[in-house]
């Protein structure tokens, strides 16, 4: 047989090691063009962003993107970064290694992750990011608000990166629908509010999650509950009494909520109603579930209180609301009060009595045509515990009231504080000095520790408290 000639050997060498996403054709790769001088480069962010988008319009030029999705995120960037490494030879782009390295990342960041917002998601410090616009992101840490230098290219960029968030989950975001909580591959809450709603371009919320369990020892070690306030919230979640977190946006009720659920029996059966799932439930016998928004033509939604309202057809033994926050509250109570204790949930509130007022409210606004005082007499009897949870100013978030609920006199419920908050003043760095101090009273659950076991460790956690604490 004969030899190939030499060159058509080198061709095919060269085919051979030349790699290609799904999708790229010869004919479709990017024209040289006229070297950039290392001046109009190097050094200068905005000239690194310009040769950033010449190269990514090169990129979409030359692959389709949609065919990527068959590849592991590791292969994608390894492709990504050949052909991008290519761009860069072919249009004579005078960059450092360092830039070069950055281009890459960002590109990729933008193709497989949220583009500029992928290093604030990988730092485990930031609680919340919030994009107000292009060119303004926020982030918390520590429980303060402070502006980073981060920025999109433009509001295209951001409306891009929405939709690909909530087209991940099954949504939609626009002009018709400028409205959508969502949730991200590794659970963090998500909340987009699109133009024309946001004058100023499209507003992103990310309340990112942790990939640590908490758990109320760790509240203790940060101090936001005393040790005794701690053992006392383990037995009321063990011994299945009915729990109402109430707060402030940021105040920790949802982390709170996952601590309590660590402290039920692995043989309960639980159903979680939440508007994006975020909870972190640990038993093995959990089913989670999901609101969903109506489609394009105003249908198939389904509301929390349709979730709530099938979870008693489900053989539920405890049922988890993640927010309690309209009609639904109406069949939370009717569920603690017709055999599923243990049942929990959290509603927006400054302290317990507005917590109340608050599930009355709902359930008046929700077209419940009841008196005022079996509305009362519904709540008093369903709810056992409100913990009231709060973001002080100077950032920390504490427990400040563990709060019994006794029942009614007259037209009343009645309230029993078991712990407070007690506020001292503040150090020379502004810090939030106070302490955690049991009001001394007997709990009403007593009894209920008793059959379950628990009243000797109930009663060592309030002599612990009245020990010095």
């Amino acid at each position: 047989m004969a030899e190939e000639s030499s060159p058509e050997l080198a061709e095919k060498q060269k085919a051979k090691k030349k790699k290609k996403l799904p999708g790229i054709t010869e004919e479709e790769e990017p024209e040289a063009a006229p070297a950039v001088v290392a001046e109009n480069v190097a050094g200068s962010d905005g000239s690194l962003a310009e040769v950033k988008v010449t190269v990514f319009n090169d990129l979409l030029e030359a692959v389709d993107l949609g065919e990527i999705g068959a590849l592991k995120p590791e292969q994608v960037r390894e492709e990504i970064k050949d052909i991008v490494g290519e761009i860069i030879s072919m249009r004579g782009l005078v960059l450092s290694i360092q830039e070069q390295q950055r281009v890459i990342s960002d590109i990729c960041d933008d193709i497989l992750g949220l583009g500029p917002l992928e290093p604030l998601l990988a730092r485990d410090d930031i609680a919340d990011i919030m994009v107000n616009g292009y060119d303004k992101v926020y982030i918390e840490t520590e429980g303060k608000i402070e502006l980073t230098d981060v920025k999109f290219r433009d509001n295209a960029q951001l409306m891009n990166i929405c939709q690909r968030i909530v087209t991940a989950v099954g949504r939609r975001v626009d002009e018709a629908s400028p409205i959508c909580d969502a949730r991200l591959m590794d659970g963090s809450r998500v909340n987009v509010i699109a133009p024309p709603l946001a004058i100023d371009g499209a507003a992103l919320t990310i309340r990112k999650f942790k990939q640590e369990k908490m758990t109320l020892d760790d509240l203790e070690s940060f101090g936001s509950i005393s040790a005794a306030g701690s053992q006392v919230l383990q037995i009321a979640a063990t011994c299945r009494c009915n729990i109402l977190i109430s707060g402030g946006t940021g105040s920790g009720k949802t982390t709170l909520l996952n601590c309590m659920t660590r402290y039920i029996d692995s043989g309960e059966r639980v159903i979680t109603c939440e508007d994006a799932a975020e909870l972190q439930l640990q038993q093995p016998h959990v089913v989670r579930l999901e609101t969903r928004p109506p489609n394009l033509e105003g249908k198939g939604e389904v509301n929390m209180r349709d979730l709530v309202k099938n979870c008693l057809r489900m053989r539920p033994e405890r049922i988890i609301v993640g927010e309690v926050r309209g009609p639904e509250a109406f069949d939370l109570l009717q569920a603690m009060n017709t055999g599923h204790d243990g049942s929990m949930g959290t509603v927006h509130a400054n302290n317990p009595r507005e917590a109340l007022g608050r599930i009355e409210n709902m359930i008046a606004m929700g077209g419940f045509t009841l008196p005022a005082r079996a509305v009362r007499e519904q709540i008093s009897s369903a709810v056992n515990l409100i913990i009231q949870a709060q973001r002080l100013r100077d950032g920390s978030r504490k427990i400040t009231h563990v709060t019994e609920v006794l029942g009614m006199e007259g037209d009343v419920v009645t309230l029993q504080d078991l712990f407070l908050f007690e506020f001292q003043g503040e150090d020379e760095n502004g810090k939030i000095i106070g302490q955690h101090k049991p009001t001394g009273m007997r709990p009403a659950f007593w009894d209920r520790a008793r059959y379950y076991g628990l009243e000797r460790k109930l009663a060592e956690a309030l002599n612990m408290s009245s020990g010095g604490e």
